[in-house]
């Protein structure tokens, strides 16, 4: 069977009211964001001890941790910043197993200056393409130095976001702790946000060799062109919502056929984790309901 999970950082809470709350909403699992009140590793230096200590708190919980979230724009044009964003996923990696899991998950980043997840003209040269891919060998070496296991979750608007770059990178890094994060609704644009079913059945006869861990969002056309972000309490990587003519709503709330979703994915995967994002606290009831009747549904 298919494990329902969510990730830690919509609960904005310290570390054990945010296990307490996701204990209540009996999830199976959880990807980590160790963005608690109490705890931040985006604006502190994450030590062995209490990384350690996070990861005995989910273990007598119960809550397995599926993968530890690095989310940072790997690319980014400035320098300094690229450095320090490096930094970062270097550090979580390094931390990974003492956090309990292997798997560091980021996207790969755009060369777009002011964000992570718009488009930049840049990002489709051979230059920029070659410049991640440096980076990104660079810091799946460093993760496999460490016992760590880097997720790529590729992004339409990213250097690496169509199934021809991510078979490209697969091929060109070489590397056995480079894996793929599943998530559907990051291959859909203006061009192919029509054809949803055609593009699912795309992405796994492509890549479902490479997926290790899987999302669960969704997708829909919008009239918003626009960078949209969610106000709620949390990482930016988790107030996303999508930009140009794509957003990027909850499980359930748009068009993405998720009854072919999870038949797809349970073909090959038939136990993997499928993690829940992009909504709000209010929200998780609802969209843990809509995947659990659709993984009823399906019989996986």
């Amino acid at each position: 069977m298919l494990l329902p999970g969510i990730f830690t950082g919509y609960y904005p809470y310290t570390i054990d009211e945010v296990i307490k709350r996701i204990k209540a909403s009996d999830f199976s699992c959880v990807q980590l964001d160790v963005s608690f009140k109490d705890c931040d590793a985006a604006k502190e230096h994450l030590s062995k001890n209490k990384a350690r200590e996070i990861r005995d708190k989910f273990r007598e919980a119960n809550l397995p941790i599926t993968a530890v979230s690095a989310y940072t724009n790997l690319v980014h044009p400035d320098p300094e910043k690229r450095k320090a964003n490096i930094a970062y996923f270097k550090m979580m990696a390094e931390r990974a197993l003492d956090l309990g899991c292997p798997y560091v998950a980021s996207e790969t980043g755009t060369n777009n200056r002011d964000s992570d997840w718009v488009w930049d003209d840049h990002n489709a040269t051979e230059a920029a393409y070659q410049e991640a891919c440096e980076i990104i060998y660079d810091v799946t070496k460093f993760a496999r130095e460490n016992g760590a296991v880097y997720i790529v979750e590729n992004y339409v608007n990213n250097v690496i976001g169509s199934i021809e770059q991510v078979l490209r990178l697969f091929k060109d890094i070489n590397l056995p702790n480079i894996k793929l994060l599943c998530d559907p609704t990051n291959y859909f644009d203006e061009s192919n946000i029509d054809n949803v079913d055609v593009q699912l059945r795309r992405i796994f006869d492509a890549l479902s060799d490479k997926m290790v861990l899987a999302h669960a969002k969704d997708c829909k056309r919008t009239g918003d062109t626009g960078e949209k972000h969610a106000d709620i309490d949390a990482d930016e990587s988790h107030t996303f919502r999508g930009s140009g003519a794509v957003e990027l709503p909850a499980a359930g709330l748009g068009v993405l056929n998720y009854d072919l979703y999870v038949k797809l994915l349970a073909k090959d995967h038939p136990n993997m984790p499928i993690i829940i994002e992009h909504l709000d606290e209010n929200d998780i009831g609802r969209a843990q309901s809509f995947l659990k009747d659709t993984l009823k549904r399906q019989g996986v």
